[in-house]
């Protein structure tokens, strides 16, 4: 008997019967082979170029900033630039992605970096996001080992680097770009990753007297590199109007605040 068919046996002799019926089974197989889907916010479905502008409000808007190059070869000084920004030392732990290491760090001889997972006395890391959802401004990692999770968790200060073909609408269309690239995962016969991080801004929390702090469980700093590799990502942010009522515009509460007990 394998480690899987102990557990689920386990998990049947609690709830006190056997193995599912035939009809019942193969029901459940056929929703975990076709996925439905679920409720897509129509605030999603608007023009590619709005949904990369719908995508760095919603990243601004969750205390991260962002800066937009206008191709990979660009992120080398947009780091630097970040750092000196931000009064940080030139040094970094990077992910040992090959977008990444490719990239002409060598114009930038003053920034130091190791690319590896990610210690407790690091302060900066630059990660590799493999996708964003703009209704949300979250981005997402699945674990890889040229994408390690620590880079999201220790360093104070995270950047990561997103390219504009990489942002989706909504989360269901993550999940279905996914399933393509793995071929069909798990419970299907593929791979799937050990685990898929969301990452919506840095880390915070109003859990005490709703005083929102920064970094309570993880990075205090989210920066975004976004590279506009495609010619939707180049539309002026000003030129796109807001699609949200003015109450949604701005933040619950910014650091430092009280939040609205309402919201």
């Amino acid at each position: 008997m394998s480690s899987r068919e102990g557990i689920l046996g386990a998990i049947r002799r609690g709830l006190k019967r056997g193995p599912l019926p035939a009809d019942q089974r193969a029901m459940l197989d056929g929703r975990l082979a076709t996925h439905p889907r679920h409720l897509i916010p129509a605030r999603s479905r608007v023009p590619r170029a709005e949904q990369i502008a719908l995508f760095v409000r919603n990243v601004e808007k969750e205390f991260g900033t962002i800066e937009r190059v206008p191709d990979a070869a660009s992120v080398p000084a947009a780091v630097a630039d970040y750092l000196a920004a931000q009064n940080l030392e030139p040094r970094f732990v990077m992910a040992p992605h090959p977008e990444l290491t490719e990239l002409p760090w060598s114009e930038r001889p003053m920034l130091a970096f190791e690319t590896r997972r990610a210690r407790a006395d690091d302060a900066v890391s630059v990660q590799h996001a493999w996708a964003a959802v703009a209704e949300t401004g979250t981005l997402l990692f699945p674990s890889d080992p040229t994408r390690p999770t620590t880079l999201n968790l220790l360093p104070e200060t995270e950047i990561a680097v997103i390219r504009a073909s990489a942002i989706v609408g909504a989360y269901e269309e993550a999940w279905d770009r996914l399933r393509a690239e793995r071929a069909g995962a798990e419970p299907s016969g593929g791979f799937m990753p050990r685990n898929i991080m969301f990452v919506t801004g840095p880390s915070r929390s109003a859990d005490i007297e709703q005083t929102l702090e920064l970094g309570a469980h993880g990075p205090r700093r989210l920066h975004v590199v976004l590279v506009e590799d495609e010619p939707a990502a180049r539309t002026i942010l000003s030129e796109i109007a807001d699609p949200r009522p003015e109450a949604a515009r701005e933040p619950v509460a910014r650091p430092g605040e009280i939040a609205n007990p309402a919201d």
